[in-house]
């Protein structure tokens, strides 16, 4: 390679998923390498590029599938890559991972990777899970490595045989990038009158319980059992709130009477979506968490909240398994029941004891298995290790092969650790 530095490119669908990166990119560029990301067009791809240092590239993509549109994506993220030449293509969700690992198996990438953040076919019917599955196989097909966010994942992947074993990898304990639980993620550092300030925000009493949920409002997260189960307590709670950060999308609809029942209650508060910067604030507005998805690869939201000491409920889907101790940091339910979900969250209602104990735990937890530091020194140590097992020749100083042996012992093991 004739550049001085070698290049890794993110290849993302949306300029979204990039965020989950964040700090990530620049760890990684203060370690010698150049960091490029490619996604969607769009405001916060511009954005992500000045918050992390890193040249952006706008190709558009489309999650649904578009082939004419998807032909001529592939054909732009197959001339970038010819472009920029990066020793390193790491492609992310179901048709940037697609696209990218084409594009980058044509383009003759030295180093393949697919980082599996979710698998959308375990939800899917018909015709649509058996195009899920084929591209998933394809993708992991043309990757040289396969990381995984969640152990749970992994097995899913393993046991549909997706990917082989061997060379599929979940670094850490799991998520992308571990959680800032000493700096964003730290209600320690809040100003003393957050909770209140965004309480009053939206019209809810300082003494008031208020259960929280973040993410997208859309049916594949459980948004109709929340509802349910919201009108089960509603009635044994006349001061009980429920503050929901995210947007209701059409590609996945909530049922119609789902989302009436929470557009049309005045203790029902949508804020819409909330950038990640002001999610702290938010998190210490709420007495409990909940997120009651159907699939998950590793969910944030359950880390950050869990950074934040709040206890969570969750559902038993794999990914949250990862991320919540169940009985210990927060309570698991079983998918698509409202009732349990509903009984669950009441526990925690009333013990505010057993929240304390579980919001503490699970902080203990994300400080001890999830700091993002770590997380990126697995990272940089499996870069190190595929660029030397490609026998590239990196052109600052090398490890030796014993030291790769120890980060990668340290950091990159497939089994739980």
């Amino acid at each position: 390679m004739k550049h001085t530095r070698p290049k890794i490119l993110h290849i993302t669908t949306v300029p979204g998923t990039l965020f989950f990166f964040q700090g990530q990119m620049r760890f990684i560029e203060s370690q010698g390498f150049e960091v490029h990301a490619l996604s969607s067009p769009g405001d916060r791809l511009e954005r992500f590029g000045r918050l992390e240092g890193v040249p952006v590239h706008a190709v558009r993509m489309h999650r649904r599938i578009t082939p004419l549109k998807d032909l001529a994506a592939l054909w732009r993220i197959w001339r970038t890559i010819r472009l920029l030449r990066p020793e390193i293509v790491q492609a992310h969700t179901p048709k940037g991972g697609l696209l990218g690992m084409i594009a980058a198996w044509l383009a003759r990438a030295p180093v393949r990777i697919y980082h599996i953040h979710g698998l959308p076919l375990t939800t899917a019917r018909g015709y649509k899970r058996l195009i899920l599955h084929a591209t998933e196989k394809l993708s992991c097909l043309l990757a040289h490595q396969v990381f995984c966010v969640s152990h749970s994942l992994r097995e899913i992947i393993v046991e549909k045989r997706l990917c082989p074993a061997d060379k599929i990898k979940v670094l850490m304990s799991g998520s992308a990038n571990g959680i800032d639980a000493t700096g964003r993620f730290n209600p320690d550092l809040l100003p003393p009158g957050s909770r209140r300030e965004v309480r009053e925000r939206y019209g809810i009493p300082d003494s008031a319980l208020v259960i929280g949920f973040v993410g997208r409002l859309v049916r594949d997260k459980g948004i109709a059992e929340l509802a349910a189960a919201w009108k089960i307590l509603r009635e044994r709670h006349p001061s009980l709130h429920l503050l929901l950060a995210g947007e209701f999308e059409g590609g996945d609809p909530v049922p119609r009477n789902a989302k009436d029942v929470l557009s049309r209650d005045r203790r029902v508060h949508l804020v819409g979506r909330v950038e990640r910067e002001q999610m702290p604030g938010f998190y210490t507005a709420m007495d409990t968490l909940v997120l009651p998805t159907y699939r998950e690869g590793f969910p944030t939201v359950l880390a950050e909240a869990a950074a934040m000491r709040l206890p969570v409920v969750a559902t038993q889907a794999p990914g949250c398994r990862d991320a919540v101790w169940d009985g210990a940091t927060g309570t698991l339910v079983p998918v698509r029941d409202a009732e349990a979900l509903a009984n669950a969250i009441e526990r925690y209602l009333g013990d505010p004891a057993m929240r304390r104990r579980h919001g503490h735990t699970a902080r203990m937890r994300m400080l001890k298995e999830f700091r993002c530091e770590d997380m990126w020194a697995a990272v940089h140590s499996e870069y190190l290790r595929l660029l030397h097992e490609r026998g590239i020749e990196l052109p600052f100083a090398r490890e030796t092969d014993s030291q790769y042996l120890t980060e990668t012992r340290k950091y990159g093991n497939s089994e739980r650790l």
